[in-house]
């Protein structure tokens, strides 16, 4: 009787988790290779010379203030994202689902896009108005969807859930295009800038500000893997297995909606990091959402901060949104998944 690693169960668990520390150190390495590379060369030694003054280190101020920020920015957006694709896709046992598609993005970037063309250009204790509008606006939608989405008799209703979210996204997006009609050449290249998705962040303030958010919505993310494995079976399979339901699908719906909402207040609307990453993970891992999920994590910043880097220098000097990159990668994806779903 076949024992050890000579045993296919323990051979198949020993190459997943192995896949799963080969992401996480990739992603660990991406991100710091990431700030490394860009349109000026940098050496890595200058950086860290502690001799040289910070003010006259022009190494370390284009490492520490330009690149790093927005290298952790796409780091913790890339991992939100995916993450947040996972979980939805798992609620709504969609593998189309992304986590765009409860109106959450649409809301924030209406927010943002406000305060644009309004121009406040003032700073809430260091926050830009920008983000903090932005994440208004999505907690705007996830409060519409979820009241909309709530049943005395039924719970949550997943049906109701994704309805409420797909009919908000075409409201809001049709909110946004008639802003951009009355605002001027300015505020409209500003907005759709923002639109296209860019991580150009240059302090660490936006970051600090959306940790909170993003480690609530991983506390979160942290309870669903079993209760998610077993929600696929479907409601009633899943609570004659002890899943309570409804306290997963909200756990599922708040958690995925509050960290779309914190990544869209880093880096806008960044589209298809929520779908291909989930599915070339599940790809190499299979279905187990305790492996997926924070394999989808790890694959999700290295992706991201990949397809930045990618964004600085592909077209140097000029510097392209992230979001044209992750489209143009992501939209041949969405076909073939498509495809291969019919």
């Amino acid at each position: 009787m076949p024992t050890g690693l000579n045993h296919p169960e323990a051979t198949f668990r020993y190459r997943n988790y192995s896949t799963l520390i080969a992401l996480g150190l990739a992603a660990v390495s991406i991100c710091a290779i990431g700030p490394i590379i860009g349109p000026t060369p940098i050496n890595w030694r200058t950086v860290f010379d502690r001799t040289i003054p910070f003010a006259e280190n022009a190494d370390a101020q284009i490492f520490f203030i330009a690149r790093l920020p927005r290298s952790i920015a796409g780091a913790l957006v890339g991992a939100a994202l995916a993450s947040a694709g996972v979980v939805l896709q798992a609620l709504f046992r969609n593998p189309l689902a992304t986590p765009f598609t409860l109106g959450v993005s649409s809301g924030a970037s209406l927010g943002a896009l406000l305060v644009v063309t309004i121009g406040t250009p003032l700073a809430i204790s260091g926050l830009p108005t920008v983000a903090l509008a932005s994440f208004a606006g999505a907690v705007g939608a996830i409060s519409i969807v979820y009241v909309l989405a709530r049943s005395r008799r039924q719970g949550l209703s997943t049906s109701i859930l994704l309805l409420s979210g797909v009919t908000l996204n075409s409201l809001f997006s049709a909110i946004i295009m008639f802003v951009q009609y009355l605002a001027d050449y300015t505020e409209s290249f500003q907005a759709v800038r923002y639109l296209m998705g860019n991580l150009d962040v240059s302090s660490y303030t936006p970051i600090v500000w959306a940790l909170p958010l993003l480690i609530v919505a991983g506390i979160g993310f942290s309870w669903l893997p079993r209760s998610l494995n077993l929600l696929t079976l479907g409601s009633t399979g899943a609570a004659a297995r002890g899943v309570d339901v409804l306290q997963t699908q909200r756990i599922a719906f708040l958690s995925a909606s509050l960290a779309t909402g914190a990544a869209v207040s880093l880096g806008g609307p960044i589209g298809f990091v929520g779908i291909i990453v989930p599915h070339i993970v599940r790809l190499l891992l299979g279905s187990d959402h305790r492996l997926v999920l924070p394999a989808s994590a790890f694959a999700g910043a290295a992706f991201l901060v990949t397809c930045d880097v990618a964004a600085r220098t592909l077209m140097s000097p000029l510097e392209l949104p992230v979001g044209v990159i992750t489209a143009i990668l992501g939209g041949p994806f969405f076909l073939w998944l498509l495809m291969r779903t019919k």
